[in-house]
């Protein structure tokens, strides 16, 4: 039981960790706009299409 609370109490504190780095790098991002916006996990055109100045168009 104590090793699943464990890996519980670990895998909370991951999530928070991430949460925080996300943060972390959107402040950053805020703070010089010079290097451009935060890249998110997720964002874009995806794998279907190419991105072309800022928009997604088929293949």
């Amino acid at each position: 039981m104590i090793n699943f609370l464990i890996a519980m109490a670990l895998i909370f504190g991951l999530m928070l960790a991430w949460v925080y780095i996300q943060q972390a790098a959107r402040n950053y991002a805020a703070k010089h706009p010079e290097f451009g916006e935060a890249k998110e996990e997720g964002l874009g055109c995806g794998k279907n299409c190419g991105c072309k100045a800022g928009k997604c168009e088929s293949n």
